[in-house]
Order: C-alpha cells, then structure tokens, then sequence
C-alpha cells in the first residue's frame, strides 16, 4: 500500500475506494463508527445503514474503473453480504456500474460572484445521493485538471489499494513497486523456472 496521495477531490475517491483494504480484509464501511468518521472527515452526511450497501457498490465500481486506469483488464466488483467487494471474472464494461450509480448523484454548474463555475451536487440530495454527487464532482474535477487517469487501483489481486500515479510516463502498474510490484515480478520468475 503506497502513500501516493491524489489531490484535490479526487482524494475523497481515493480513500473511498480505501476503506477496504484487501489484504487483511479490513473493511471501514462494515463498522458505523469507522462509515461516520470517513463521512465525517468529509464533510459528508451521515448514512442511514440501509444506504451502506450502495456506498459499497459505489466503492467497488470506482474501483474497477481504477483497475482499468492502470492498464487491467476490465472486471466486475461484486460486493459481498459482508460489505467487501471482490473481483470476479471480466465485465464488458466496467463503467456501466459505475455510470448507473453516479446517475443518482446529479450535479448543478455553478458560478459564484467572482466568476468561477465549479459542479456542485444540486441542493435537494440527501444521504448516498449526495455522496455520489460529491464523488461525480471530484471526478469531473479530476478531469478537467488531467489527474483522474493517473488515480490507479494495484495490480496486486490481494492488494488493489487506489493510488495516484506520479511517475513521469503514468504508467505504473502497483501501488508499490517494493512490496506489490516485487512479489509478482518474483512470481512470474518462478513461474519462469517452472516452466523452463
């Protein structure tokens, strides 16, 4: 797990798709406390526990939208009863989830008395909707600044921590090259010798 941090809004994405770490299993969005001090610590509302499910979907199909960013296959995150997602075989489109869920949270454009616009969720959402409209309103922020493509979920099938790319040709791979990227390196050399 690496400490690349992504900036602006899209660290509100990146430690979304954080709060399940798959490694140990660990999942924040299982625990009431843990959901309230991540909505908190954003500034977001509360949820009503019946909503946890659709911040898990949420979660996994951002995701699955990260693993494509850093060159994977495309594949389909089903979250389990349990509130954890895992990947479960290619997906045509990974974005089809991810679209349908960010349809619920719709954003205004506004400008303020300066001039500047922004996308801001439109004033009447509440709970998840409003949620997913802060996530569409930092991914659209992402864009329009050149860094949502650089936001990355690992390689690494026990690891698919979301990092934020900084190396110069955007192209790695693993959240990091010293634990992630050196076992499957020494993985595939041990493939290697078995099969030669």
């Amino acid at each position: 797990m690496s400490a690349d941090n992504a900036p602006g809004g899209l660290a509100l994405v990146q430690e979304l798709v954080n709060t399940l770490d798959v490694e140990s299993g660990r999942d924040v969005l299982a625990s009431p406390g843990e959901t309230a001090e991540f909505l908190e610590r954003h500034s977001l509302p509360r949820l009503p526990a019946g909503e946890i499910t659709e911040l898990v979907r949420l979660r996994e199909a951002l995701r699955a939208v990260l693993l494509v960013h850093a060159g994977h296959l495309p594949t389909a995150a089903v979250p389990a009863r349990t509130g954890t997602g895992a990947a479960n075989g290619p997906a045509a489109d990974p974005t089809a989830e991810l679209n349908r869920l960010l349809g619920a949270g719709p954003l205004l454009l506004r400008v303020d008395p300066g001039g500047a616009a922004d996308l801001v969720p439109v004033d009447h959402l509440l709970g998840v909707s409003f949620v997913t409209a802060r996530v569409a309103a930092a991914v659209a922020e992402g864009v329009r600044e050149g860094s949502w493509r650089r936001l990355k979920a690992c390689e690494a099938t026990d690891c698919r921590w979301a990092y934020y790319d900084r190396s110069p040709a955007g192209r790695r791979r693993w959240c990091s090259m010293r634990v992630c990227g050196s076992r499957a390196k020494m993985r595939a050399y041990r493939a290697r010798r078995r099969d030669g």
